[in-house]
């Protein structure tokens, strides 16, 4: 744990058990009072490679759940549009940023560029 993150470990050691200075105890009763520490803890969500415990995930998913219920009863809902964001995805950071930037070196790259779409939008390559 210290090897991954000793801040993250010295802060949940600080807030739980007031320990501001592990180092002045015995590695074995550091490590009891780490591993006694909650799965909502600091480190042990970098351990766990998550960025949310469980509790908040599940909720995320509730409601995840509760809104597309609402949704799929409106007339957006009919056409396919304004679907509601899902907090989980946002959470695990797996959401797709929807507004996507293209950049181009030059007025002649992006002549280029619009002319692949224009010959795509013809049935070309």
């Amino acid at each position: 744990m210290i090897k991954l993150d000793e801040d993250a470990l010295i802060c949940d050691l600080a807030e739980v058990y007031h320990i501001f200075d592990y180092k002045q105890l015995p590695a074995y009763r550091v490590a009891v009072f780490s591993l006694g520490l909650s799965d909502s803890s600091r480190i042990k969500l970098k351990l766990t490679d998550r960025t949310v415990d469980f509790e908040t995930m599940l909720l995320a998913g509730i409601f995840d759940k509760v809104s597309m219920l609402f949704w799929s009863k409106t007339k957006d809902a009919e056409k396919n549009k304004n679907r509601p964001t899902s907090v989980v995805e946002m959470l695990n950071g797996k959401q797709e940023n929807q507004s996507k930037v293209v950049s181009f070196e030059s007025g002649k790259d992006f002549e280029a560029n619009r002319q692949r779409i224009l010959d795509r939008g013809k049935g070309g390559n």
